[in-house]
């Protein structure tokens, strides 16, 4: 019999406000009132299509990879070939670090939360106020072993308390009644809010957040697989019941403000104007400082997450210099512009999110394939088709030919989702590849 250490309760609430923390970023804020502004009197529907992607498959995505027991995306995503767990890791992590993620965090929070109170924000503006939160990112990034007091202990309560004073003041004295939704989502409501889940970009940082949560329970003394499943169910519960919360009272925010604010052009705009409007110039300081304090919680994360992967890579180059090089690096990065990096950034993302979200469910089911790599191959190939379309699709680059093809005879194509049946099908084709090949060397083998 060996002894098992028992998991304090209130370790169990920091991890999940941690949880809470690392996925509530800047995006995160931006996309729920939006959704809200156009989905009108849809937008419970709309909603709970965004909560499936925007929470469910985040914090499964947590679930899976404590469940498969790695302890690095690596050599996770290496089930599937050595060098695919290479270049999908690498190619990740750069998307959700210093390529996309983590620069536009810093620049929303220049857009919110500085830009409103200066009377001529420009160049010069945005990269005295970049400089400076990246060195505040950086150095509380620098060590890794604090986060979870840093980050559950200290930053969540306080953009808590920001978010919770204006989604309670619009619940209570609501702006306005719900309006028709608008064309978009006049159909396919649900799928509508699944697809803008995506923006978030949740699924794919919770590959790297997990490890996060695995060292910070094993320092914990949380050791047995029953007990790592355990925490993070109870963990992952805790952070699904704030993120639900918080999403459905800013998607109601959003469409209670088009009666009298009118439709606006984002949810950057829609959240200012709101704070204004219940709060006058105190709302614009609530509404940046709230903004703010997300933005560098997601940057804290990243940057730590994305700092220990590269130092693994490269053990030459020592972790702090890594921050200390992500950190200038997105500086440069944020300073492009948000709108143009999100232009960038887009094509590629919705290249990936397919996969991860494959692999994901690939992780639950296994032990039931065997963890046969022609599985994960097959799966992951017509994912990657698939979803290649998507990019190129969102990057203006069209083949009208295929897309009616795909429309046509391909379920689902028309509401985003058209790489999913090529997902299943592949899986089920790599399995019968991989049982017909064993089938077939073992009759060699018997008949030499």
């Amino acid at each position: 019999m060996y002894y098992v250490k028992k998991v304090s309760s209130s370790f169990i609430i920091v991890i999940g406000f941690m949880l809470f923390a690392l996925f509530f970023g800047a995006g995160n804020l931006i996309f729920p009132p939006m959704l809200g502004q156009m989905a009108g009197k849809n937008v419970w529907i709309a909603n709970a299509g965004f909560l499936v992607t925007g929470v469910g498959l985040p914090l499964l995505a947590i679930t899976a990879f404590v469940f498969s027991g790695k302890n690095d995306l690596q050599s996770l995503a290496s089930r599937v070939h050595p060098l695919f767990g290479m270049v999908f890791t690498t190619v990740l992590y750069l998307a959700i670090g210093p390529f996309f993620a983590i620069p536009r965090s810093g620049n929303v929070s220049f857009e919110i939360g500085v830009k409103p109170f200066l009377s001529n924000a420009g160049p010069v503006s945005l990269i005295i106020f970049t400089i400076l939160f990246f060195t505040v990112a950086c150095l509380l990034s620098l060590n890794p072993t604090k986060i979870i007091d840093i980050v559950g202990k200290f930053l969540t309560p306080i953009k808590l308390t920001f978010i919770g004073l204006l989604v309670v003041v619009a619940i209570v004295h609501p702006i306005g009644r719900f309006q028709a939704p608008s064309e978009e989502y006049t159909s396919h409501v649900f799928f509508k809010g699944f697809q803008e889940g995506y923006l978030t970009l949740d699924a794919l940082v919770a590959f790297v957040f997990g490890i996060m949560i695995v060292n910070a329970m094993r320092e914990k003394g949380v050791t047995t697989k029953k007990q790592l499943m355990s925490v993070c169910a109870k963990a992952t519960a805790i952070a699904a019941t704030l993120l639900a919360l918080v999403y459905t009272t800013l998607s109601n925010m959003g469409a209670s403000s088009v009666e009298k604010l009118g439709l606006l052009g984002n949810g950057a705009e829609i959240l200012a104007k709101v704070s204004s409007y219940y709060f006058g110039s105190y709302g614009s300081i609530l509404l940046g400082l709230m903004i703010t304090v997300a933005c560098l919680t997601t940057s804290v994360g990243l940057i730590t997450a994305c700092s220990s992967f590269f130092h693994v890579l490269f053990p030459n180059i020592s972790y702090t210099r890594i921050a200390v090089i992500l950190s200038m690096f997105s500086t440069l990065v944020a300073n492009i512009g948000l709108t143009q990096l999100i232009k960038v950034s887009m094509p590629v993302l919705m290249t990936l999110y397919p996969i991860a979200i494959s692999l994901i469910f690939l992780t639950f089911f296994h032990s039931v394939f065997k963890g046969m790599a022609e599985v994960y191959q097959g799966s992951l190939i017509l994912t990657f088709f698939m979803s290649l379309f998507d990019g190129l699709n969102v990057a203006g680059i069209k083949m009208e030919a295929m897309n009616q093809f795909f429309t046509q005879f391909l379920p689902m194509y028309n509401v985003g989702l058209g790489w999913l049946l090529p997902a299943i099908l592949g899986g089920v084709g790599g399995y019968i590849f991989s049982v017909l090949r064993k089938k077939n060397k073992l009759d060699l083998n018997s008949i030499k």
